[in-house]
């Protein structure tokens, strides 16, 4: 899996469980797809397909995300230690509507919106998971 350079988004990143029990994670169901798995480099894109947008509703919050279903091949970059990953989109989320206007910061930039949900392998790939959330750049 290659992700790719071209800039796509940028906003906050969150993490959350799916598959199997794995780290932090309890078993939990396999995400829109049916192939998410916590211990694997994967996401959750609010865009995934029509369904997952009326649910996420991100243009409530000023956000026209573009649509990238299950199998898309996503890097996802911390703003501020450069620190990247490779995911693939294994689910619909995060529900960015119901958090509008949440920013998380890293030397004196701010991101806002939550963009993109990673799996805790993803997201430890990036900071702690103890930090929730994490400023990103999503390219493809």
């Amino acid at each position: 899996m290659a992700g790719g350079s071209t800039p796509l988004w940028a906003g906050e990143a969150s993490w959350f469980c799916c598959g199997n029990s794995w780290g932090p994670c309890a078993s939990a169901g396999g995400g829109a797809c049916g192939t998410c798995r916590s211990g694997e480099p994967q996401a959750a894109w609010p865009n995934a397909s029509q369904a997952c947008w009326e649910i996420t509703r991100p243009d409530l919050c000023g956000e026209d995300i573009p649509r990238r279903g299950c199998g898309s091949v996503l890097t996802v970059r911390h703003q501020c230690s450069g620190a990247s990953v490779c995911v693939t989109v294994t689910d619909c989320g995060p529900r960015t509507r119901s958090f509008c206007g949440e920013a998380t910061c890293c030397d004196g930039v701010c991101r806002s919106n939550r963009v993109i949900d990673l799996t805790p392998a993803a997201f430890a790939a990036l900071g702690s998971l103890s930090s929730g959330t994490l400023p990103v750049l999503v390219h493809e």
